[in-house]
């Protein structure tokens, strides 16, 4: 069952993201499925921590970056929604390459949404980092 109250596509959505924080960091949306958006995200000098390491913060901030595009996507023309909280457990180490996420819809309510992220090593399919994302629909002004 598609999910998607709203019509897109990649294009779209990347072109939207373009001069904020999602294009500084190299996110890319990459396909739109029938219930759940993914994306890339490199790890290099631009999403590391001191130590080398992918940083925490940078996996948060691709995890809201999902889960807030898909949640857009799933409310009715006239609405949007906002972050509420997030969590995340990084579970996984990554120096190089490429982290991949995929947010799925847990729960699509009429104030509320929850969505699960996960993100994983692209190369060997690691699970680097798992998290949830509540967000409350709002009507536009």
């Amino acid at each position: 069952m598609m999910i998607w109250k709203k019509n897109t596509s990649l294009s779209k959505i990347n072109d939207f993201c373009k001069n904020t924080a999602i294009d500084n960091l190299g996110i890319e949306i990459t396909e739109v499925n029938k219930n759940s958006i993914v994306g890339i995200m490199p790890v290099d000098k631009r999403t590391h921590q001191p130590v080398g390491l992918l940083h925490g913060g940078a996996s948060v901030l691709f995890a809201e970056t999902l889960g807030s595009i898909a949640g857009d996507l799933a409310v009715e023309e006239g609405f949007t929604i906002v972050g509420l909280e997030i969590n995340a457990n990084h579970v996984g180490g990554i120096k190089s390459g490429y982290v991949i996420g995929t947010a799925t819809a847990l729960h699509l309510g009429r104030t509320t949404q929850v969505w699960d992220i996960k993100i994983i090593n692209k190369e060997t399919k690691k699970t680097i980092c798992i998290s949830r994302l509540t967000t409350a629909v709002l009507k536009k002004d």
